[in-house]
């Protein structure tokens, strides 16, 4: 490879410069037309709503909806445990309650307290069954985590 005397680029072999030649004519056009098509889509769309850099953001958003759509999964689940949870620590404070009230003599609870717990039950078995999908078929041993994940997500 010998070095062009007016201080160019090296002269290779005459198919290499052929090869050489072909490549740099065929950057400078795929350059022109992307000269081109940025000018036609600048004064195509307005406040340079570039095509390409739509698709890449749509790309992106999607992208993020994607990880919001965990994050939302793993935050209903463990809304679901708290519901659970309380459900059942509050039925539990509820038999000790009514054991200690029989116990030391006093009144039993009244009609007014089986009522709101029996409104309790009632607006967490509605939620549930909110929560359950329309096409779902009706299993009892389905796991109410995964309802509320399939209805809401």
């Amino acid at each position: 490879m010998a070095a062009d005397p007016s201080g160019r680029r090296p002269r290779y072999h005459t198919a290499v410069n052929d090869v050489f030649t072909t490549l740099v004519g065929a950057s400078n056009a795929l350059s022109d037309v992307q000269r081109r098509l940025d000018l036609e889509f600048r004064s195509s769309y307005p406040d340079h709503a570039n095509p390409v850099k739509l698709v890449g953001r749509v790309k992106r958003v999607q992208e993020e909806v994607a990880a919001l759509k965990a994050l939302c999964r793993d935050l209903l689940a463990q809304k679901q445990e708290l519901v659970d949870m309380m459900r059942t620590s509050l039925a539990a404070q509820r038999g000790a309650t009514q054991r200690l009230l029989a116990a030391s003599g006093l009144p039993l609870m009244t009609e007014d307290d089986e009522a709101a717990y029996a409104n309790l039950n009632q607006v967490i078995d509605e939620w549930t069954a909110q929560l359950r999908p329309i096409s779902a078929v009706d299993e009892e041993d389905e796991d109410t985590n995964q309802i509320l994940v399939n209805a809401i997500v």
